[in-house]
């Protein structure tokens, strides 16, 4: 099926791709990759060399328009083809959520503001929602946030503690959510800020994303009325606008991860011999790298059928639901049997592809765990088939 940007994608992918595989995957071994993500000065000499090859932020347009989420997804699987891709050519998680976002909502003073350094890739971001779970905040339920604010003349003033919040260390803007008396709000803010204070960097699973993932605390956080994005109370609607093409493209990314680690592994299969055979011979080992094949191609058709929905203008909040959990479990799948694979190379760090292991398997838990979409799903299952007339 083709789409209307088709070609301009195409041809854009082609760049991007020869941009990851011949300059930033030379960086995949660089000391200056972090614990938790690579250091500011390394996102910059990519991001300067992504600018010299005219790949920065490749799918919004120099007039500021975007692919459509079809376009967009053939160029973001081709930044993932290194874990370092998307840091590069900043479509990362979570500036390109917050790109789309402002780019649908701020104000053309926000845009200025905020939204252009983001593009030019000048500048990180930070979206602060997720809070810690049980009695500090509201988990994966946004519906019991605890984060306040409380109208002060012409400011808000912001309080409440949030979680799991990427890349908040180093980053220029935030979009912070917080529960007003209106229902729930979102707030543009210049970062670093004395009021949000970083109470510790958590150490987790993957280490791809600049400044790692935050827990946070945000004290009196005093917010001028111009600077609250969009209307009281719309922030639930406003979220919605940014985590169904968000989850969507993280699809699209890691989609590219574990087609490299494909690459890797048979590679590895094609030039290994074990027991008087190639590897990929073995029908234990050639069978795995059939279903990743498999798997890789339904996960591709999954991303595009959301990404058509999107486009149609549909909400895209089921789509992207279903989309999020058949992609983050298939790719899983492919990305541990490229391990298997390769034995004990695969958890030895002589090759990328255990860290894309890593990658994929946070993957199955940001933008929503499995089973939370799952259960939202089912819900709506339910309700459907309760409607009157049924």
């Amino acid at each position: 099926m083709s789409y209307p940007d088709q070609a301009l994608a195409i041809e854009i992918g082609e760049r991007v791709e020869k941009f990851v595989r011949e300059v930033v995957a030379g960086y995949e071994r660089d000391p200056r990759l972090e614990e938790h993500g690579p250091s500011p000065e390394l996102v910059k000499e990519l991001r300067e060399k992504a600018r010299a090859a005219g790949v920065m932020t490749p799918h919004i347009l120099p007039d500021h328009t975007h692919l459509t989420q079809r376009g967009t997804a053939h160029v973001l699987k081709k930044t993932g083809l290194s874990p370092l891709g998307p840091v590069a050519c900043n479509t990362g998680a979570p500036d390109e959520g917050n790109m789309f976002l402002l780019g649908k909502v701020a104000t053309d003073a926000q845009r200025a503001r905020f939204l252009e350094p983001l593009v030019s890739g000048e500048a990180r971001s930070a979206f602060f929602m997720t809070e810690p779970a049980g009695e500090d905040g509201a988990g994966s339920d946004p519906s019991m946030m605890k984060t306040t604010a409380v109208k002060d003349g012409d400011h808000w003033v912001i309080n409440g503690r949030k979680t799991f919040i990427t890349g908040a260390d180093g980053a220029s803007v935030g979009i912070v959510m917080a529960k007003a008396e209106e229902g729930a709000c979102m707030f543009l803010v210049d970062l670093p800020s004395p009021a949000i204070r970083i109470e510790r960097l958590l150490d987790t699973i993957d280490s791809s994303m600049p400044g790692g993932h935050a827990q946070v605390m945000i004290e009196n956080l005093r917010v001028p009325q111009a600077d609250m994005l969009g209307k009281p109370g719309e922030g639930f609607r406003y979220a919605q606008i940014r985590l169904a093409p968000a989850r969507l493209s993280h699809c699209m990314r890691w989609h590219g991860v574990a087609t490299r680690a494909q690459e890797i592994a048979t590679d590895y299969a094609c030039t290994r011999k074990a027991f008087g055979k190639l590897l990929i011979d073995h029908e234990g080992v050639g069978f795995m790298l059939a279903e990743n094949q498999i798997e890789l191609k339904q996960a591709e058709l999954m991303i595009d059928w959301c990404a058509d929905a999107l486009d149609a203008g549909e909400n895209g909040n089921v789509e992207s639901s279903m989309a999020k959990v058949s992609v983050s479990e298939a790719l899983f799948r492919v990305a541990d049997r490229c391990v298997q694979v390769m034995g004990g190379m695969g958890v030895s760090r002589d090759t990328i592809v255990e860290q894309l292991f890593r990658e994929v398997r946070a993957f199955r838990i940001y933008d929503g765990p499995t089973e939370v979409h799952k259960w939202s799903l089912a819900k709506k299952i339910k309700s459907a088939h309760l409607k009157p007339g049924h």
